[in-house]
């Protein structure tokens, strides 16, 4: 190519050519000026750049434009050349890395590749005429040999690239496409040349000029077509295939793949099955390992630079081989003193692992695609502004023909389309990536959170971690969308400027000056926004901590009537939240009239100083209308730099979250041998000393432990004396500082507290195993499951409710031992798994199971227990005492050895049952009932977390609630005999398996979510105006329209101005001009702030309301709600429904008020200027609310879908999150992970037809806006006779923003209905029925009722719920003040439901109860329950101080409190506690032992001191003697109230006035216990059982 200086000296030589030109060319003239000659003078020196004058005199100032024939030969022919070469060898190597396959050679591929060869002749066929002229003396110029031979390898190059792609499984080629549309492109302008020409010269060049164009035409023709599928691809196996595998190219830009869901969700509404299968690559089987890879690297790195500066300290000798339980192993070892004095000395601080350099190394490349057409998009941006300045001067000039006005709108309409379909794609690149971020976060914390120690556990609760999932994980897909900006918003603040210097001169340094004075203002509001988020997002894990526990423990905030307590505790955090969230409001108030008035404060300072400055600068319509277009583009990066700035922020605020959680310390998978060493012993501990995390004081001390294989070794000791530890430490679940520890074989570990999935009871069983129904009924047999399952709805195939509510204590204990059964290991390791079944069934289960001629007898087992009948069947017994073991031995070695336990035996043996004489029936019924669901035993100090984290007391409510399931077992009969029947399978019961009951009888527990089809209905729109108030938002409507008002009269007003140019008015006006038009923007300014501001105080309002009232109702709602819905459901309703409440609801809001005005504002300015444009609006407007509607419904659909798909996710988590030690105990990690990715597919699944429906409407909105583009130019070169160049800048600047704002409308209406949702849901769930009032005033008992505390129950029957069988039925007692009433029954006899009578948690279905002659269904129900007082059965702690737990309402003295701690028993341990009553509670009192919970629950009682007490099952989790304190103290405390126990250890209740015995909801007897073991009856028989009677 030439110079510029040769150029230059080019056209001085050849000036007198271009003076001849100035007036328009005749067309002969014209031919003359194509003449070759010239073309090879131009050819031959090489000046390209002499065209430009040619053709603008020949192509602007004629009827009929043509272009030189030299132009067309060389530019037009080589542009498609230049193109196809250029992207040839990045496309080669796209194709190399991804294969899809190989297709199969079609028609349609043989006829691509034949008019490609033939393409290739035809070009060849031209250069070789050329040689042929060449011999015979025709000297042709050299273009006439290069542009064939080019084009001939160009099309040789399509030809190979039509195979090669066929080879690579490509079906639609879109480089192809683009080659064959710019070659037509290119070639219709020759072809119209040669139209025009009046005689052929040259014959040949013409024919193969025509079979060119015409191949040419096929094949884009033939490219438009799509290819089969490759062979094998899993298109052809999938049902439901996405179809944007197999899109062609046209209908992936288009997004035109999508239009058949789009047109099924319009007609019906979708479902799960009508979701396409997400595409391979976005799975989490190819995500999250991508991510881990990448995060293992981090990791790898991080450590080998830390080892680099430790490594002396780390490296430990070899443990000692020798197998001695003596002194510590291996001398040479440093101690942990050493150890830290060492690494004190290093200073360097180590780097941390980047989870952010894992993220861009995983996604980075992907992410890469969409900045390129980014990039490409933002220079398109500016090639409007420069038509609408040709456009002006256009309407300016009079005497242009009229062709170039339209090319200038057709070009405006081609530029703003192509912007269109390039900025979608970038969209869809950042949207994918975003979706596969959420994928592999949410995969990679799944997989740390199954590894992780327990002190990392404590470190963040299960709400915690969910929350990293849920919000954080969204954080980062939300970030993804605009990540871009960051340098995208620059770039394009700079060509703005460089094109408004270029329009203005340096008077746009003053516009420049205003911009950088608004940044630090925005950015102080960014910060202190943030500052605002990371405080509400406290508040908010606050709330939802709290309101987590209140559910779990909502059954005991109804029976102590506590539930004012805590709706005052949760509404003081909520009004922080709201107070922190109107201060963000504010901001936002400003930081919207900051970004509204920006652009126009830029345009008023720069015109204002632009006039000023000099008195011959005039602001015409070119120059004010192009400005402002300049100033719109300017608008949307200066917006979107703070958005983009905040969100990274967030999104730090985040990644420091995940990355904190991801560095958790994990479990040390070899702190327990398993390798297979041939030693007899299966289990060995050596000097083992354990804690629960490094920093904790150790829990464990010297402990040696050999178990032989195959024997039965018993754990007995008291209350936290840390047995449920050991088990934890054998696990490997504790942190093991010194010692060693092997386990032979395979584990099956039974926790103390039943870890039960939400699935089938068989699922439970199985756990992953092969069904065997031999193996499976006997395990059903040997675990006493048999009688249960006759009662379940469904059989086996029962589904289980979360955490196992519809089983009660002991069936859930059952299944969890059936489940070890099952797994058919070598080890087993069973933490009291007899303490929640009744006393028949646990003698059952040890003789057929665990003793020594149980099931189990050759495999070794590690039973903990506090059942003392038990001891003399096992090989040895260790008794541990505060975390040491005591003594070790058989029964009779530590009945000779004479030491604690010995003694402790014989006072417990002989104290009840001095007249026995068997020393093995001993106490039978001593302590097998052990409370149901003791949570971890031990160590009360360790604060440790075990097995069931974060719920512990999950829902009691429902365990004993849902009986109605688990119950009405055999008769009385059964169960004397099921005790005797030994293991040998029983198959005859089973002859006819369980096929009989069929499925669809199964009435499903927890019904599943609805998710709402069909529009949103006008009513939520109007509680939602309710909730912010009626008068309010008729106001902000009308303040809307004024802010929108005044912004057009800014901009007419403009026109108004720059019109003066043409009068010659400029001077006089100037300042007046000025004046007015900085009036009218300050006040738009000053309206935008108040009316944003008005509506977040309404939106702030609605969201106090609405969570009100829905706190209220919940609170109100009767105990059978929770029971049958999960409790995932109704938290999910307090914190993902009430934030879109809070935060996304309002943003949608105010997003949609101001592009609805907008909009309008754009097309009451085109109809006004240019009124005949009022005939398009219409079928625009048709098709507009077609396309919206369309889109609407799916989408809505779409998120429905999404969201209720979401939650399974989350409540799998924090499932697996419980039962973390079970799933590692059984190696089911894998599986486990292989779920939660299934569900987060299935998620995705419909989250991503969701992205693409906004990409599949942009285009299309796009596309009208591009038409309102369109037609208000055409529009405007139609009138330009009439139009003024003012009129026409405003109307086309409109336009050319009404696409952004049409778009967001869509996209708006569409959010708002989504996030409407959130109301209907919240509404939903605040109109449920709720329970009989708190306090009935003109019912209301006197203050010192019950004064006696008689009870009588008169004909009185109750049923769960609506639809279901009585559990009591017209039961008939009467009880008088002061009596003591055991009862008693097998499972299922309706016990429990008979003490939630009293306090009418259950309502009567008939009869009535009367307490001291109230009738209790009169009156209020706090006055009811507050009189009442319950010990129940799985003591429920809250989070809070210990104080609080025991007196929420501050209603009694300290000393009060430590009088009540003494009688329980609990002085001692919380006067060594250094913040005595101030003691924090975990949540759920994980810091306590189980049975510390139990006193605790006991101390309330005492608190209370009410005339009636009901004792449900309270003493289970309390060794013997903690056991017997209790029952004094209930005997001295409660000595004249009335007590109503609830007893499963007959011994408890053997001096009790009378004991009820109930039999199917009836009372079957009712006496003294002598009377009735004089009887002979049941209860006699149950006496019998229990060894307390002959």
């Amino acid at each position: 190519m030439v110079s510029s200086i040769d150029a230059g000296n080019y056209l001085i030589q050849d000036t007198t050519l271009w003076r001849t030109r100035s007036k328009p060319l005749p067309n002969a003239e014209w031919s003359l000026i194509q003449d070759t000659t010239l073309c090879r003078k131009l050819l031959n020196r090489g000046h390209f750049w002499m065209w430009d004058t040619h053709f603008i005199s020949g192509t602007f100032h004629t009827d009929r434009p043509d272009l030189p024939e030299c132009f067309q030969l060389s530019v037009l022919s080589w542009l498609p050349c230049i193109y196809l070469w250029a992207v040839c060898p990045i496309y080669l190597f796209y194709l190399k890395k991804n294969n899809r396959g190989y297709i199969m050679m079609s028609v349609l591929n043989r006829f691509k590749t034949i008019f490609g060869l033939f393409l290739w002749i035809v070009c060849w066929t031209e250069l070789f005429y050329t040689f042929h002229e060449l011999r015979h003396g025709h000297n042709q110029p050299p273009i006439y040999f290069i542009t064939p031979l080019v084009l001939g390898m160009t099309m040789l190059l399509a030809t190979f690239l039509i195979q090669f792609e066929r080879l690579r499984g490509v079906q639609s080629s879109g480089v192809l496409f683009i080659f064959w549309f710019l070659s037509v492109l290119c070639a219709i302008v020759p072809f119209r040349s040669k139209i025009l020409q009046s005689e052929v010269t040259d014959k040949l060049r013409f024919s193969t000029f025509y079979f060119y164009f015409t191949l040419v035409v096929f094949e884009l023709i033939l490219c438009c077509f799509n290819e089969k599928p490759p062979l094998f691809s899993n298109v052809i196996t999938d049902p439901n295939p996405c179809p944007e595998t197999t899109a062609g190219f046209l209908s992936t830009i288009t997004f035109w793949w999508f239009t058949s869901m789009a047109i099924k969700g319009y007609k019906v509404s979708l479902e799960a099955k009508d979701l396409w299968s997400l595409n391979e690559r976005d799975s989490s089987k190819v995500m999250v390992p991508n991510l881990l890879r990448e995060w293992d690297k981090e990791l790898a790195q991080a450590q080998s630079e830390q080892s680099l500066s430790s490594h002396a300290v780390y490296s430990k000798p070899p443990p000692s081989t020798t197998n001695h339980t003596g002194g510590g192993g291996g001398g040479g070892e440093s101690s942990p003193e050493e150890v830290e004095v060492l690494l004190s000395n290093q200073t360097a601080a180590p780097r941390k692992p980047s989870f952010l350099r894992a993220l861009v190394k995983a996604f980075g490349p992907y992410f890469l695609i969409g900045s390129g057409f980014k990039l490409l998009q933002d220079i398109i941006t500016f090639v409007n502004p420069q038509l609408l300045r040709m456009l002006i001067s256009f309407i300016k000039q009079k005497g242009v023909p009229d062709w170039w006005g339209y090319s200038l709108s057709f070009l405006m309409f081609f530029t703003a389309f192509l912007q269109t379909l390039i900025l979608h794609r970038h969209f869809q690149y950042c949207f994918v990536t975003g979706m596969n971020v959420r994928t592999a976060i949410i995969g990679a914390l799944y997989r740390k959170a199954l590894v992780i120690t327990n002190a990392a556990k404590r470190s963040s609760t299960v709400g915690e971690i969910v929350n990293l999932m849920s919000v954080d994980a969204q954080r980062f897909m939300d970030l993804t969308t605009f990540l871009n900006m960051l340098w995208s918003a620059p770039l394009q603040i700079m060509l703005a400027l460089y094109f408004l210097w270029q329009n203005l001169g340096p008077s746009v340094l003053a516009g420049v000056a205003v911009m950088i004075m608004l940044i630090p203002f925005n950015a102080v509001i960014a910060m202190k926004t943030r500052a605002y988020q990371v405080e509400q997002m406290q508040y908010k894990d606050a709330r939802i901590k709290l309101m987590n526990e209140i559910l779990n423990g909502i059954k005991v905030l109804k029976l102590y009537a506590w539930e004012n307590s805590f709706k005052e505790k949760v509404l003081a955090i909520r009004q922080k939240e709201l107070n922190v969230l109107r201060k963000a409001a504010y901001l936002g108030a400003l930081s919207t009239m900051a970004w509204t008035s920006a652009p126009f404060l830029v345009a008023l300072t720069t015109f204002a100083v632009y006039v000023t400055i000099d008195e011959n600068n005039v602001l015409d319509a070119e120059k004010a209308f192009v400005s402002l277009s300049l100033f719109n583009i300017l608008r949307f990066p200066l917006n979107m730099l703070p958005q983009v700035i905040s969100s990274i922020v967030q999104a730090s605020v985040s990644l420091k979250r995940i990355q904190h959680f991801l560095c958790h310390d994990e479990l040390d998978p070899d702190s327990v041998d398993r390798k297979n060493t041939a030693s007899e012993f299966s289990v060995t501990v050596i000097n083992g000393k354990f804690s629960w995390a490094k920093e904790d004081p150790p829990v464990l001390h010297n402990i040696n432990l050999m178990v032989r294989q195959g024997s039965l070794l018993a754990v007995v000791g008291h209350v936290g004396c840390g047995k449920s530890s050991l088990i934890s430490a054998l696990l490997g679940e504790t942190e093991k500082l010194e010692g060693e520890v092997s386990i032979r074989g395979s584990v099956a570990y039974v926790p103390q507290q039943a870890w039960i999935q939400n699935a089938t009871l068989r699922d439970n069983i199985l756990f992953g195993k092969p069904y065997n129904e031999q193996k499976y009924r006997c395990v059903l047999e040997a675990c006493a499951l048999t009688p249960d399952l006759e009662v379940l709805p469904g059989g086996d195939m029962t589904e289980i409710g979360e955490k196992g509510i519809n089983l009660s204590g002991g069936q859930r204990q059952r299944v969890s031992l059936a489940r070890a059964l099952y797994s058919d290991a070598e080890v087993y390791l069973l933490d009291d798994p007899l303490s929640a079944v009744d006393a028949h069934v646990s003698k059952h289960i040890f003789d057929n199971l665990i003793g020594p001629e149980g099931i189990l007898k050759g495999k070794t087992r590690v039973l903990v227990t506090h059942g003392i009948s038990f001891l003399p069947q096992v090989d040895n017994i260790m008794v541990m005492v505060e975390g040491r073991v005591s003594e070790m031995g058989s029964y009779q070695e530590l009945l000779n050895q004479n030491g604690s336990f010995a003694e402790f035996l014989r006072n417990y043996a002989l104290e009840d049952i001095v007249e026995e004489d068997e020393p093995l029936i001993l106490i039978l019924s001593f302590t097998e009932e052990l409370m149901e669901d003791e949570m971890f035993p031990d160590d009360a100090l360790s604060n440790h977390t075990d097995m069931v984290d974060n719920e512990p007391v999950i829902n009691e409510a429902k365990r004993n609630f849902i009986r109605q399931i688990s119950i009405i077992s055999s008769d009385g009969d059964n169960t004397r005999c099921r005790s005797v029947r030994k293991h040998g399978c029983s198959q005859k019961k089973y002859s006819e398996p369980q096929e009989k009951k069929k499925p669809q009888e199964i009435e499903k527990l927890i019904q599943t979510e609805t998710a709402e089809t069909g529009r949103v209905k006008t009513k939520v729109y109007l509680e939602y105006v309710k909730a912010v108030g009626p008068l309010l938002s008729v106001l902000i409507c009308f303040l809307y329209g004024c802010q929108s008002a005044t912004a057009i009269g800014a901009n007419i007003w403009l026109s108004q101005w720059t019109n003066d140019a043409s009068r010659n008015e400029t001077k006089e006006n100037v300042n007046m001009r000025v004046g007015v038009y900085a009036a009218l923007g300050i006040a738009q300014g000053i309206l935008v702030m108040i009316s944003s501001f008005t509506l977040a105080m309404g939106n702030i309002g609605a969201a106090r309301k609405l969570h009100y009232s829905l706190l209220t109702n919940k609170l109100h709602t009767p105990q059978s709600f929770f029971d049958t819905t999960p409790i995932g459901r109704v938290i999910n309703r307090f914190s993902k429904d009430i934030y879109v409440i809070d935060e996304a609801l309002p943003a949608t809001v105010l997003m949609f008020l101001g592009t609805f005005f907008v909009s309008l504002s754009t097309l009451i300015v085109i109809v006004s200027s240019t009124p005949i444009f009022a005939v398009v609006v219409f079928p625009l407007a048709l098709i507009y609310i077609f396309v919206q509607r369309f889109y609407v419904a799916t989408s809505r659909q779409l998120k429905r879908l999404e969201s209720v798909s979401r939650s399974p996710i989350y409540s799998h988590f924090s499932e697996t999150i419980t039962g973390s030690s079970v799933i590692r105990a059984y190696g089911r990690n894998s599986a486990f992970v292989l779920m939660s990715d299934m569900k987060v597919d299935e998620n995705q699944k419909s989250y991503y037809p969701g992205i693409v429906s906004n990409r599949w409407l942009g285009v299309r909105i796009e596309f009208i806006g591009n038409c309102i583009v369109l037609f208000a130019a055409l529009f405007a070169v139609i009138g330009k006779e009439n139009l003024n160049p003012g009129l026409v800048g405003l109307s086309v600047s409109y336009a050319l923003q009404v696409t952004m704002s049409l778009n967001w409308m869509v996209r708006m209406t569409s959010d708002l209905e989504s996030n409407i949702v959130a109301v209907e849901r919240v509404k939903e769930y605040s109109e449920t029925k709720t329970e009989a009032p708190w306090e009935v005033e003109d019912k209301k008992p006197p203050p010192e009722w019950p004064m006696e505390g008689n009870v009588q129950f008169q004909d009185y029957s109750v049923r769960y719920r609506e639809g279901l069988d009585l559990v009591l039925k017209k039961l008939n007692l009467s009880v008088q003040g002061g009596e003591k009433i055991g009862i008693v029954g097998r499972t299922g006899a309706g016990k429990s439901s008979m003490t939630l009578c009293l306090f009418r948690l259950l309502e009567a279905a008939a009869g009535e109860i009367t307490i001291d002659r109230v009738k209790i269904a009169e009156i209020g129900l706090h006055d009811l329950r507050s009189k009442l007082t319950i010990i129940p059965q799985e003591p429920v702690l809250f989070s809070g101080t210990l104080r609080m737990n025991l007196d929420p309402f501050d209603q009694c003295s300290d000393e009060d409190v430590w009088k009540a701690l003494e009688h329980c028993h609990l002085h001692k341990f919380v006067s060594n506690q250094p913040a005595k009553l101030d003691l924090e509670c975990a949540e759920g009192g994980e810091n306590l032992s189980v049975g510390q919970r139990q006193l605790v629950c006991l101390a309330r009682a005492l608190l209370r001191k009410t005339k009636i007490l009901v004792l449900d099952e309270a003493t289970a989790a309390i060794d013997l003697e903690t056991d017997n304190l209790i029952q004094s103290t209930i005997r001295t405390q409660f000595e004249e109230c009335t007590v109503f126990t609830i007893a499963h250890r007959l011994n408890t209740v053997m001096d009790y006035t009378r004991i009820l015995v109930l039999d199917k909801g009836q009372v079957a007897e009712f006496d003294t216990p002598t009377n009735l073991i004089s009887q002979r009856g049941i209860f006699y028989s149950m006496a019998k059982d229990a060894g307390l009677a002959q």
